[in-house]
């Protein structure tokens, strides 16, 4: 058991130099600088890190761990961008009412880190994709693996930042801070169209499955489904189903019998154990040990170079005491206590009002219990909580929760296939996928049938919220199918949400170029002039 401690921490503290070295070579500025405006900070190339597999294999480990950093996918900075002012979930808390309000500016901070911490894995991807490309010690199968695995990587960055933006900045080639600080902005169809090229490539190069230690990293499915979201984005439908189709019939994926069971947290270990329905995630959990790609897992505090999912602390219940009825605190204290739990999250997100009432869901629709907490050991709570993404377990501190936040899953795989179908030839194909998904969802079952075309997309309006409800999908749904002004204008809200309905205008389809950035490099001013910020 010694020993292997030792290999562990050789093998971690290999990582971290690397790491760092990299993070040297390739630096984004702070909260007050451009990304663009940094200089290198060191001399140190970056090739004498190439030199095998093993070493080739950490520097793509590297750019992984950038999905963790702060202000993307464990953050309440990104859960915002995509999830906050639609209809799904409402603040319980003043403190975060600014994205739900529509009351961000191209001043806004949050914003702007999101936009820097994109371009930093951009820029860690180009240079790990030019130095395994030239790198003589790797085979050909080697580089290609790895780079496969890198334009998916550089992909995720590119689509949340063209959906995000509009026309961004865009380069694919290693290049200097001169060369990019005046870089302009490219047309977003020319942006999407290079990335699904990419992505073709890579659904070539990398394997269907990984297992063991590399069990996370990106595989052919995760690139075919991040292709078939480009597609789906640009209404391209025939193309879409195209990747769904070939997914549903050959990958390993496959549906959980239990609609429950997609997001069930072991409450004992704090583990979200990777299900088969999970085609695209981002990596928190993993093994105790060091392993290929487990590179962020808790260990018990929120410090280091580890990091924790954020997200799970979001939906949690604020306080203890948040009980409906006052004369249940006692208790229900007295049975989290008795768990060895409490109610320790931030609590910023909760059900908003009518998609939180079950009469408001189809009779014997199971994905209500699955989705939503209103009652615990008995005990009826104070709002509806989002209970598919809350971990209670008490053991390790705030902050520190290691799920997996979970981008692509089957069942979405199946939705974007009905929808691509209705589009392209009306329902009668179309009702395959989608009943295979309600099939689960209800008991009895419950069958679409008999429905025109129209009638289909508008009940799928309503069938992906049902079934992602939550997941990063419903905000971006909206707003490709043109529904966001008036479906947030026409939602109940709680009350530090109340403000959206009056505040949203068409503008807010799109998040402003942060102010920083157009200060620092005019060039971007010289395209899309529907976004040049909120001006």
């Amino acid at each position: 058991m010694k020993n292997k401690k030792n290999i562990e921490m050789k093998t971690y503290k290999k990582f971290a130099m690397i790491q760092m070295v990299l993070s040297l070579l390739i630096i984004i500025s702070g909260c007050d600088k451009d990304f663009l405006k940094e200089d290198l900070r060191s001399g140190l190339s970056p090739s004498g890190f190439y030199n095998n597999l093993n070493e080739a294999q950490m520097a793509v480990n590297g750019v992984y761990a950038l999905l963790n950093n702060k202000n993307l996918y464990r953050h309440r900075n990104y859960r915002g961008a995509v999830q906050y002012g639609s209809d799904e979930v409402c603040p319980q808390r003043k403190v975060v009412q600014t994205p739900y309000n529509y009351l961000y500016t191209e001043g806004n901070g949050d914003l702007h880190s999101i936009w820097k911490e994109f371009y930093l894995l951009i820029r860690n991807a180009n240079s790990a994709i030019a130095n395994i490309t030239s790198a003589d010690a790797l085979s050909s199968d080697e580089k290609n693996q790895l780079l496969g695995e890198l334009y998916v990587l550089r992909a995720m960055a590119y689509y949340d930042l063209t959906r995000f933006y509009g026309d961004v900045p865009f380069f694919t080639d290693d290049m200097g801070t001169d060369e990019l600080s005046v870089l302009p902005r490219t047309s977003m169809s020319d942006i999407r169209l290079r990335m699904k090229e990419d992505l073709a490539l890579a659904k070539t190069y990398l394997p269907d499955a990984y297992s063991g230690a590399d069990l996370g990293r990106i595989t052919k499915w995760a690139a075919a489904g991040l292709k078939a979201k480009f597609h789906l984005f640009d209404n391209e439908w025939a193309e879409c189903l195209s990747e769904c189709v070939d997914i549903i019939n050959n990958s390993p994926h496959t549906l959980m019998d239990n609609f429950a069971d997609v997001y069930a947290y072991d409450k004992t270990t704090l583990g979200n154990e990777v299900k088969n329905e999970h085609i695209l995630w981002v990596d928190f959990a993993g093994s105790t040990a060091l392993g290929t790609n487990h590179l962020n897992e808790g260990n018990g505090t929120n410090s280091g170079n580890f990091q924790s999912n954020i997200w799970i602390e979001e939906y949690n219940p604020r306080a203890k005491d948040n009980p409906k009825n006052k004369g249940d605190k006692n208790a229900l204290n007295a049975a989290l206590a008795a768990n060895n739990q409490s109610f320790t999250g931030y609590g910023a997100g909760i059900a908003c009002p009518d998609i939180g009432k079950r009469s408001n869901w189809e009779a014997g629709d199971l994905r209500y219990d699955g989705t939503f907490m209103e009652f615990y050991e008995g005990i009826q709570l104070k709002f509806v909580y989002i209970g598919k993404l809350m971990n209670l377990n008490n053991d390790k501190p705030r902050n520190a929760k290691s799920e997996n936040i979970v981008l692509i899953r089957l069942a979405d795989i199946y939705l974007m296939a009905a929808e691509c179908e209705n589009e392209i030839n009306g329902p009668d194909n179309a009702y395959q996928y989608v009943n295979k998904v309600r099939q689960r969802a209800f008991e009895p079952d419950s069958p679409w049938s008999s429905l025109s075309q129209a009638e289909f997309r508008v009940k799928m309006y309503d069938e992906r919220m049902y079934e992602l409800f939550a997941e990063g999908h419903r905000k971006q749904d909206l707003i490709r199918w043109g529904t966001l002004l008036e479906t947030v204008r026409n939602t109940k809200v709680t009350r530090h949400a109340q403000g959206a309905a009056t505040n949203i205008q068409s503008k807010h389809v799109k998040y402003p170029i942060p102010l920083n950035e157009i200060l620092t490099n005019p060039a971007l001013l010289e395209s899309d002039p529907t976004n040049n910020g909120y001006r």
